[in-house]
């Protein structure tokens, strides 16, 4: 019979306690052993005639050969770590989900969307979740009832969308979607106030909403590897925000052109011009609709300008200091294009162009 490592996890346990020592065992090693699941489940069944799968917290069958779980596992009722990464694996059986697990490592295996379990929003324990590596080209919507998820890891999968209820993982505290397919974030994502990290890069994305400066306990945000052109100026609201990764993405193209000016319209000159110059009006003066287009008037951003703006306005690229590191493109809307700063303000020095390679690099 194989003999694979199966000791205690206790920090009081003697490291050389015997495997036959049963009652300090807690974790099952089998990892790195190339084991077909055949011998991986001959192993399980004796530890189980043996009476001992109530003792096996830990179960750690990653490295190996398998193509699909045994069903034995299902018999370690008191099972809180699962790492079946780096198999051959095409599916999760339902059995895993009524497991109290804490954690479940599965990545770089060749499960598809049939591949997930069904009954995967049963578990009640979850905290960790890695599937990343794997072939799921659709967010499991069964994950979405796993209320008590912290980590999140789906990265290198194909998937082209993230759920508009993804804000039903209240708990998320880092949320990893990178080298996937992904073309927008829903606005809910914003609403995940826990989260500290999250991984977007490598996806093809060209804008953020500014619900994402909602998120403010987010320290990590990767966004390298996309097609972003310009961040939501909200951004800079993220106080807490100390890494930011931006290469490998068209902002200094956007930097370069950065202006579209179309010309306004007469409503919109003779808006401003009333604003500006301070006409009095009331109710008798002008029918309710103008009135309520004047009271929608926008401020321009320029500090030393005091424009005003209602449909049309100047789309502007401009680099701001951000956290006293780097600095970023972020869309700003001016009144009209002389409020536009000079170029050479902007990326004519060395210390400039020192900052934008810190963006672009990471």
């Amino acid at each position: 019979m194989f003999n694979g490592y199966y000791g205690s996890t206790s920090e009081n346990s003697d490291s050389d306690a015997p495997a036959d020592d049963v009652s300090s065992a807690r974790t099952m090693d089998l990892n790195y052993l190339l084991l077909d699941g055949d011998t991986i489940h001959k192993h399980l069944e004796d530890v189980c005639t043996r009476g001992r799968p109530d003792t096996v917290d830990t179960m750690l069958l990653n490295h190996n050969a398998m193509l699909s779980l045994p069903l034995v596992i299902g018999r370690f009722q008191h099972l809180r770590v699962l790492d079946i990464s780096n198999n051959r694996l095409t599916s999760v059986p339902d059995y895993v989900a009524r497991l109290p697990l804490t954690t479940l490592v599965a990545k770089n295996n060749l499960i598809d969307d049939d591949g997930f379990p069904k009954e995967f929003g049963r578990s009640a324990h979850l905290k960790v979740l890695n599937i990343s590596g794997n072939r799921l080209s659709h967010f499991p919507v069964q994950l979405l009832s796993v209320t008590t998820l912290e980590y999140l890891y789906m990265g290198s999968n194909n998937l082209v969308e993230i759920p508009k209820d993804i804000n039903r993982l209240v708990r998320l505290k880092f949320l990893c979607l990178g080298g996937n397919h992904l073309s927008e974030v829903p606005v809910t994502l914003g609403m995940l106030d826990n989260l500290k990290a999250l991984n977007l890069c490598d996806n093809v994305l060209e804008s953020l909403p500014p619900a994402i400066a909602n998120l403010k306990h987010l320290k990590s945000l990767m966004l390298h590897k996309n097609r972003l052109r310009t961040l939501p100026i909200e951004i800079i609201s993220l106080k807490c925000l100390s890494e930011l990764s931006l290469r490998d993405n068209p902002l200094v193209v956007r930097f370069v052109s950065d202006l579209t000016h179309n010309p306004p319209s007469l409503l919109e000159l003779s808006a401003r011009s009333v604003k500006i110059n301070n006409v009095t009006y009331g109710e008798r003066d002008l029918p309710y609709n103008l009135i309520e287009y004047l009271s929608s008037a926008h401020h321009c951003v320029n500090p030393k300008c005091k424009g005003v703006f209602f449909d049309d306005r100047v789309e502007h690229i401009k680099f701001v200091d951000f956290c006293g590191k780097y600095r970023i493109p972020l869309l700003q809307y001016l009144c009209s294009s002389k409020c536009i700063v000079n170029h050479s303000h902007i990326h004519g020095d060395s210390t400039d162009s020192n900052m934008m390679r810190k963006v672009l690099l990471g």
